[in-house]
């Protein structure tokens, strides 16, 4: 009786004793968000409307895209803008919210759309012809208002009382700012292109830069959305050059300096981006780092600037294979590439997410398939293809006992 009693006292103590197994470490809550140029616009005022109304193969295979990646945030570049946002309203409820190709339908319950500069008449005879009424002439190169918008569809909600618009800032208020001159080698060499008038009354953003703050399950996360200017369709002055460098180079200013009292917003509010807030640079920026035209600097700048975490390049493997196609030497990396321009152009990386110092990246890629694998059919919806990056709290750093 006694060793039988002693044997069941054993192996309850051993019991006992034995210590539970750690539970496990749940999944990191991510966010996935994207930039996208979907070539989603027309050359006449409504236009845009209309086809998607009538049913735009285009718009499907765009938001097919959409629905296969789902990112939570995403910024449509040339999508236009129309004050009543019929065209935004149309796409989501009539192209997103239904299959397209095969795909779930998805849902964003927030958005945002403002004005751009793009066919925003100036008054100004801006490229010289003599005239004060033509694309060129507007504020930023477009045939009616709102042609190339923005907009910004999103599941979390975008707090709309904090964001910000640049969309008049003054080019000439950027420190150092490259105003358009003519080249050494013209008969006209160092003269301004634009007569000071016209130069004082300028607009930097040829769309608008927008600071929209979006509130995550990983906390707030300010959106920075542009669209720079493409640095050609100019002359030897390079006046699309000088204002693609310096759109982009406004990023690299607001990130530097919080407290700058030159950087001011529509609404007249002063500073840059608080120096612990967390963001996301979104876009297609039109500068590549290493290849095609203009300046290559500023994108640089950008993609080094101390507060962004550029360790995550988004690749494809559809990218190089349509490089090799074109031929052309390259600096950079052919997989990072987020476009094909043409045989006359070739494949360039334009479009960009750039996450701040402070996350985790969890994974990156540009939606490129490969010739004849699945999702191949979509992607000439548009020139560019889409960008994503997924992103989560780091791990919280082991509490000293």
């Amino acid at each position: 009786m006694r060793t039988s009693f002693w044997l069941c006292c054993c192996a309850a103590l051993a019991a006992c004793s034995e210590v539970p197994p750690p539970a496990p470490e749940p999944a990191p809550q991510t966010l996935r968000v994207a930039t996208y140029n979907t070539s989603l616009y027309d050359d006449a005022a409504g236009g845009l409307i209309a086809r998607l109304e009538g049913g735009d193969e285009a718009a499907a295979r765009i938001a097919a895209v959409i629905q296969h990646i789902r990112p939570d945030v995403v910024l449509l570049n040339e999508f236009d803008y129309d004050t009543d946002e019929r065209a935004a309203e149309l796409f989501q409820r009539r192209y997103l919210e239904s299959a397209q190709a095969g795909q779930e339908p998805i849902h964003y319950a927030y958005r945002y759309s403002a004005p751009v500069n793009t066919g925003e008449p100036s008054g100004l005879d801006l490229d010289g012809d003599g005239t004060s009424d033509g694309p060129n002439d507007a504020w930023g190169f477009g045939k009616h208002p709102g042609q190339y918008g923005m907009l910004v569809l999103s599941r979390f909600p975008i707090d709309t009382v904090g964001a910000r618009s640049f969309r008049t800032f003054p080019w000439k208020d950027l420190p150092d700012a490259r105003q358009p001159k003519y080249p050494a080698e013209s008969i006209e060499a160092g003269r301004a292109y634009y007569p000071e008038t016209i130069w004082n009354a300028l607009r930097l953003s040829s769309k608008s830069h927008w600071d929209l703050p979006v509130v995550t399950p990983l906390g707030l996360v300010h959106l920075l959305a542009s669209h720079p200017t493409p640095p050609v369709f100019d002359g030897p002055e390079d006046r699309n050059g000088a204002r693609n460098h310096d759109e982009i180079r406004f990023w690299v200013e607001y990130l530097a300096q919080p407290d700058a009292n030159w950087i001011c917003d529509d609404t007249g509010q002063r500073g840059g981006l608080a120096a612990d807030a967390r963001f996301v640079i979104l876009g297609d920026l039109n500068a590549d780092a290493h290849d095609g035209d203009g300046s290559h600097d500023a994108i640089a700048q950008l993609i080094g600037h101390v507060r962004v975490d550029a360790s995550r390049v988004p690749v494809s493997e559809g990218a190089p294979e349509v490089a090799k196609l074109h031929g052309f030497e390259r600096q950079g990396d052919v997989a990072a590439h987020t476009g094909d321009f043409g045989p006359r152009v070739g494949t360039l990386r334009l479009d960009y997410a750039l996450p701040s110092q402070g996350f985790s990246v969890r994974d990156t890629g540009v939606f490129w398939p490969k010739a004849g694998e699945p999702g191949s059919e979509l992607v000439e919806a548009s020139d560019h293809r889409m960008v994503w990056i997924d992103l989560a709290n780091p791990p919280a750093k082991p509490q000293p006992r």
